[in-house]
């Protein structure tokens, strides 16, 4: 290898901008070519470092402002034999496309994730009598349109529809409303009833759509054997595609494909592009997809924001005249503001946003603020906390003040005493039955998730590893708890790791609890909620010992908290500026909040972070467009 690419590779690790295995990266492709141009190895180790921070590729016109050697690589970079292009060699590592340089991988990820959602992109005949059905599923309202009705109409036309809005919107409604729709729709038709599979990518949001579905159903307006078609039990993807260990393949794919009609996935903004790229690989070719999410959530911690890419147009819409006019004579609404005539794609008729909130309404501090974050408008936050709403405030960050109201919460706001007090003053009598110890563990768990502290970082002074630390010995010195290592009641913990054996999944949590161990004696077991084979919740009691990666989760990332909701949540931001910090870092943290929402960050970290909107690089929506 030349040496002067070896020293830019070792000073690039040395000054944290590549990462060893970025530098290790190039030197493999070294050994592939080593006599080829030393630049092509700099432009890989950017490439690579680019995919660490969830970029799936990166424009040759920016390697030149990371480094100026690199300048000028549309003319030296497809002369080298590691690079080919969309025509040339299937085996090149690298990949130069449009402009975009790609490890071979991902390249080949986002084109089968593009192709796959073009084919589904056509729009079928429409059932006949679909407006009839929209109607009774969705009566008549007056004033502003009812996207969820436009939602299930647009789903219902073909076999490809992404619904997105923001907390409060209806997605989880919809979807009822559409698994009724579609499975009436066939009975109609005497035909079979539909193989509906709900999935989503964590455990912890599988559990929370499972019991979202399961009181909607009945609810319903429609047949009783309609209402027994449709599902209530969700899967993970890892479940649903059949993980198998040591591996990134899965048991389903396009030889072995699913067996089932309609795949909804919930969450979607944290589907990667690789797992996106195994489902569609995995999916029937006369199956529906549809998919939920809020666009304006993080992306996914693996490369990609797939979700971002298909709603990146979805809030000016750009219907065609004919979607309006079909709109208009099946729902019965007017989507003339958002028509585009010049400038619509077949992306967008596939595209429905839900613009309503029915969780937060004109008098929330918590909906204003998210909307102002949203919308990059730094002087409407700082409004919104200077305003007269309970249910945000703004706590001036310290350690000690975070780890107080952790602890104690604020008024009318939940903190982590309130569970440790429930464990307590609802403990059974030692000779309950273990069905009153199974609802005390699942009631242990409810009153854990009344409030949870998110912090932006794992590591650092305002990360999670300090936050649980100083908790728990807050907790310890009020004499809530018994210890601070090793296992003691009330510990909470997250599961970080799949395990298949237990049936618990990457970001489950459970809190640990004394309960009788079936031979006359007490012992600690971490308690879970899982589903069980009929879609139900049951409570789970596991041997600690059992729990090889767990850590305590006093505290947790805003990317662990994705999927979940607490009626009491604060966001603890660093006190100097990082690459996290995003807007949509923060909004994520604020709408995780039902009822009420405490910031803990400067006023300058929170402008900061505002102010910066994040950016995958990617090909995606070029290809769908």
């Amino acid at each position: 290898m030349n040496a002067q690419v070896m020293t830019w590779l070792d000073r690039g690790v040395q000054e944290a901008r590549l990462r060893p295995v970025d530098r290790a990266f190039a030197r493999f492709l070294a050994s592939l070519d080593d006599a080829g141009d030393g630049r092509v190895l700099m432009a890989a180790a950017l490439a690579s470092r680019e995919l660490g921070e969830g970029h799936i590729c990166v424009d040759i016109e920016a390697l030149a402002l990371a480094e100026p050697l690199l300048s000028d690589a549309q003319a030296w970079l497809p002369d080298s034999i590691l690079v080919g292009s969309a025509e040339s060699d299937p085996n090149t590592p690298l990949v130069l496309d449009a402009g975009l340089l790609y490890l071979r991988r991902f390249w080949r990820d986002e084109a089968r994730v593009a192709d796959a959602i073009l084919s589904r992109l056509v729009a079928s005949g429409a059932p006949a009598d679909l407006a009839q059905e929209l109607d009774r599923l969705f009566p008549a309202e007056a004033g502003a349109i009812n996207w969820q009705k436009v939602a299930c109409a647009v789903a219902a036309r073909g076999s490809f529809a992404v619904i997105t809005g923001g907390p409060g919107t209806g997605k989880t409604t919809t979807v009822v409303r559409l698994l009724g729709l579609l499975q009436t729709l066939a009975h109609k038709r005497d035909e079979p009833r539909l193989r509906i599979r709900l999935a989503a990518p964590t455990g912890k949001a599988a559990a929370r759509l499972n019991a979202s579905i399961a009181g909607q159903i009945e609810r319903l307006d429609v047949d009783a054997a309609v209402k027994q078609a449709i599902p209530a039990e969700v899967t993970t993807l890892h479940r649903l595609l059949g993980s198998r260990p040591d591996t990134r393949a899965f048991r389903h794919d396009r030889d072995n494909p699913l067996h089932l009609d309609v795949l909804v996935i919930d969450e979607a903004s944290m589907i990667d592009l690789e797992m996106m790229a195994a489902t569609l690989d995995a999916l029937p070719r006369d199956a529906r997809l549809i998919l939920l999410g809020d666009k304006d959530q993080l992306s996914s911690v693996e490369a990609g924001a797939v979700l971002g890419d298909l709603c990146a147009r979805a809030d000016a819409g750009h219907y065609a005249p004919s979607t309006r006019d079909w709109l208009a004579a099946v729902c019965g609404v007017d989507v003339a503001a958002w028509t585009d005539g010049a400038d619509a794609h077949a992306l967008d008729q596939r595209v429905v946003m839900l613009r309503r909130s029915r969780r937060f309404g004109e008098d929330s501090g918590i909906g204003a603020l998210a909307q102002a974050i949203n919308a990059g408008d730094a002087g409407a936050v700082t409004r919104a906390f200077a305003g007269t709403r309970g249910d945000i405030a703004f706590v001036a960050p310290s350690a000690a003040a975070i780890a107080a109201l952790a602890i104690d919460g604020r008024e009318g706001a939940p903190g982590h005493r309130d569970y440790l007090d429930w464990i307590e003053r609802e403990r059974p009598a030692i000779d309950a039955s273990f069905e009153a110890f199974q609802r005390w563990g699942a009631g242990a768990l409810a009153a854990y998730a009344r409030f949870q502290l998110l912090c932006a970082t794992r590591h650092g002074e305002a990360g999670v590893d300090k936050q649980n630390e100083r908790i728990a010995q807050g907790l310890l010195d009020r004499g809530l708890i018994d210890a601070v290592t090793g296992w003691y009641e009330g510990r909470p913990v997250m599961v970080t790791r799949n395990d298949y054996a237990l049936g618990l999944m990457n970001g489950d949590v459970g809190v640990t609890l004394w309960v009788p161990d079936g031979q006359g004696s007490m012992a600690l077991r971490v308690a879970f909620v899982v589903m069980d084979e009929q879609g139900g919740e049951r409570t789970r009691f596991v041997v600690p010992s059992r729990l090889s990666a767990v850590d305590t989760v006093y505290a947790m990332t805003v990317h662990k908290s994705q999927g979940s909701e607490f009626e009491h949540t604060a966001l603890a931001l660093p006190s100097e500026p990082s690459p996290v910090l995003t807007r949509e870092l923060v909004y994520t943290g604020v709408t995780r909040a039902r009822t009420h929402f405490t910031l803990l960050a400067a006023p300058d970290m929170l402008g900061y972070a505002v102010s910066r909107k994040t950016r995958r690089a990617s090909g995606l929506l070029r290809r769908l467009l």
